[in-house]
């Protein structure tokens, strides 16, 4: 399966095709995938989230999954890379890693059933859908500032074609120890569906991504934490956690809040019911 990444080189942003452990530059430079400073694989013009998708978090949940898949939408200044820093701003504490499959669209999008989707899709690379739960209760549902602050979209390492998402293994690991354990097929909606059902209303575009949900098993991260997303066939995307030089304003806005509804979000639906303490502030 050819995987393409897209890396700063020399100056210039460079799409590469993975050969072992090098990355080849169509003018045939080569540099170890190891040293290479890693961008986006894509650049989409928007990034589209499924709300709940894989049975063993709405188990978690303990909560009906709907009838049809709900979205939310993050902003592509919220885009970062392999190995790049995800910032947890100062004042906040409840910052969570959710690893998910994205979808990447190959072509314009609009109105195509399910069964037609499939010939849309350039192919998928690896996400880690952060959410700053602190914002949860200011928010109104949109979700705008708990999944679209900076840097709380990693995509990566690289885009994956001819990659069947049926029967994959998706692991998410903190410090190395393995936190999240799903497969695709645990999802509800498949990613045909998804992109078709998206399609009817919204013009999908080249670079567009969507994605497709997460498992059971997310939680808080805090700074100094390296966290890695593993899908089957298509890598491991890593990042570390940081904290923001300043703190979030008090002067405008609604602030961080630590209400029973951002709690039972960060900690796992059931927290209280299993006698989990919430980890320290800061």
């Amino acid at each position: 399966m050819p995987e393409y990444r897209r890396i700063l080189l020399d100056g210039a942003v460079v799409q590469t095709v993975v050969d072992g452990e090098e990355l080849v530059a169509g003018d045939g430079r080569r540099v170890k995938a190891e040293e290479a400073r890693h961008l986006p694989p894509v650049v989409p013009t928007k990034v589209i989230a499924v709300h709940l998708n894989h049975r063993s978090r709405v188990e978690e949940f303990r909560i009906e999954l709907a009838s049809a898949p709900t979205y939310f939408h993050k902003p592509t200044s919220a885009l970062n890379a392999h190995r790049g820093a995800v910032v947890r701003p100062e004042g906040c504490s409840w910052l969570n890693y959710e690893g998910e499959v994205a979808i990447v669209i190959g072509r314009t999008c609009r109105n195509v059933s399910p069964d037609e989707a499939g010939a849309y899709i350039a192919g998928y690379t690896v996400a880690n859908d952060y959410g700053l739960h602190d914002f949860r209760d200011t928010d109104a549902g949109s979700m705008l500032r708990v999944k679209g602050s900076d840097t709380l979209c990693p995509l990566g390492p690289g885009l994956v074609t001819d990659w069947d998402f049926r029967g994959k293994y998706l692991r998410t690991y903190v410090n190395g120890r393995v936190v999240q354990d799903g497969s695709t097929d645990e999802m509800e909606w498949d990613m045909h569906y998804l992109v078709a059902d998206i399609a009817r209303t919204i013009t999908l575009h080249p670079g567009d991504v969507l994605l497709s949900g997460t498992p059971a098993g997310s939680r808080p991260v805090r700074p100094g934490d390296v966290v890695e997303v593993e899908v089957e066939g298509l890598g491991r995307l890593s990042n570390h956690i940081v904290t923001g030089p300043t703190p979030v304003r008090t002067d405008v806005g609604a602030q961080p809040t630590a209400s029973e509804e951002v709690l039972s979000t960060a900690l796992g639906g059931d927290w209280e019911f299993r006698g989990i303490r919430p980890p320290r502030r800061g």
